[in-house]
């Protein structure tokens, strides 16, 4: 009988086994990046921790639809579109783009569904959600927005926690985004603006708020329930609190039954703030010359419910991490003594399965679940070391590392990490500028990709390279 998966639901506070609504078919949705900057690695550790989740989800069997948003209608995106002076589309293309491009490079995988929240289909939506709420008696309109009555939930406030005792009737807030611990009526539907985009619909022109967007693009994809919600635990209050309350207002049904939030990410032993200057993205951790996949193996490193404290010490470390595992993975395939499977090799791949999908059973653990991988390797490499290893028995270890890898990702990619296409592009303009004499580009690119692990040789038959 399989092991069930448990998770701790912040509705509760509990762990508790995980079961969806339909046997064997999970749906789950992640609030993805408000498209005015690029995303920080503060926000792909919540997106590395839900790739991971649906990749186990994927290793125990289920079907999983994923989806994750687009905020590219909010007061971030509107301001940054109006200081660049860009059309809102345009303006959020780009950092929709930039986001695609450090995920790939995370190696999260694409997911069934990017809803926009300007699109017009899921625009549609959201009227349709507020026209819900009016007939239910929870919303009300003031200078030409309209607002949803906390009052009229008396549920409101069972995600987070939080204490209502001081709430002031009538008290409310049209910011997209408002102080922790302040609960107020929100702003459903913002009535228009001089220079904000707005739309003529049936609840009158205007444009959504950043909590309703949320809720009718989940609903419009995955129903009215569904299985898994997903963010940062900056998001439990208000975003996804009011989230639950207009969704369950409007329908009267239970919106979701597990939210998984992952902790705060530490930069250097420091909060990180943009003030702080500690707020790096994936880019320019890269540019420095780290491995995005010893970021993604780092981000792993702790559980997603514990605060992880991230260094380039921390990076360096999880890519002699990776090495380690990668020359194994190297040593095992070069093995060709014919043989059987022995019982002691047997066992010990099942042992460690069974060490690994226990640790992940338990809340997604995956510091367990790599220590189970590496007490393999430990194995691995004592068994090499005694040149009695069988190609079958080679086989069978880096069989069980790879169905790990699964759901890590992080093994096996030494070579397309440092020929990935950025660095590919930086070879090809390199071999262009010697092309027309510009050595001094060249060298700059040279010493570029020297800081990438990769040492460039120039040949008569061409650049050749080779790494480190």
């Amino acid at each position: 009988m399989q092991r069930p998966l448990k998770l701790t639901n912040t509705l509760g506070g509990a762990k508790e086994v995980f079961e969806s609504i339909e046997p064997g078919y999970a749906r789950m949705y992640t609030c993805g990046l408000t498209v005015y900057n690029r995303g920080h690695i503060g926000n792909f550790r919540t997106f590395v921790a839900q790739d991971v989740l649906r990749r186990y989800l994927k290793y125990k069997g289920y079907r999983v639809t994923q989806v994750v948003n687009f905020t590219d209608v909010d007061d971030k995106t509107i301001a940054g579109a109006q200081a660049a002076g860009l059309p809102l589309r345009e303006y959020t293309d780009k950092y929709i783009e930039y986001f695609y491009q450090d995920a790939d490079s995370l190696h999260i995988e694409r997911v069934e569904h990017y809803p926009r929240a300007a699109d017009p289909q899921y625009l549609a939506a959201m009227v349709e959600l507020v026209k819900k709420l009016e007939k239910r008696g929870h919303t009300y309109r003031s200078d030409g927005s309209i607002y949803f009555r906390i009052s009229t939930f008396p549920a409101y406030g069972k995600l987070s926690r939080i204490d209502l005792a001081g709430i002031q009737t009538g008290a409310r807030v049209d910011s997209d985004d408002y102080a922790k611990e302040d609960a107020r009526d929100f702003v459903l539907w913002k009535g228009p603006k001089e220079n904000e985009p707005s739309w003529d619909t049936d609840i009158g022109p205007g444009r959504p708020g950043w909590h309703l967007e949320c809720s009718a693009m989940s609903m419009k994809l995955l129903g009215e329930s569904f299985d898994l919600h997903g963010g940062g635990v900056d998001l439990i209050f208000p975003h996804h609190e009011n989230e639950i309350a207009q969704s369950e207002g409007a329908t009267g049904k239970p919106f979701v039954r597990y939210w998984i939030h992952p902790e705060f990410l530490l930069v250097e032993g420091e909060k990180m703030a943009k003030s702080r200057g500690n707020q790096f993205t994936v880019r320019e951790l890269a540019d420095e010359g780290y491995s995005p996949v010893a970021i993604r193996y780092l981000l792993l490193s702790a559980h997603y419910r514990k605060q992880l404290n991230f260094s380039r010490e921390g990076v360096r470390q999880a890519e002699q991490a990776v090495r380690r595992v990668d020359d194994l993975l190297g040593r095992l395939a070069e093995v060709r003594t014919e043989g059987s499977v022995s019982a002691g090799i047997q066992e010990m791949t099942r042992r460690a399965r069974e060490a690994f999908e226990g640790a992940m059973d338990d809340d997604l653990n995956t510091p367990g679940a790599l220590g189970a991988l590496f007490d393999l390797v430990r194995e691995g490499n004592i068994a090499l070391s005694s040149s009695s290893l069988t190609k079958e028995e080679a086989s069978q270890m880096v069989e069980t590392i790879e169905r790990m890898n699964t759901v890590l990702d992080v093994f096996g990619h030494t070579q397309a990490v440092l020929l990935d296409d950025e660095v590919e592009k930086l070879i090809t303009e390199r071999r262009e500028a010697r092309a027309r004499r510009d050595f001094a580009r060249s060298d700059a690119i040279r010493d570029q990709l020297a800081a990438r692990g990769i040492v460039l040789e120039d040949t008569p038959a061409g650049i050749r390279w080779r790494r480190k």
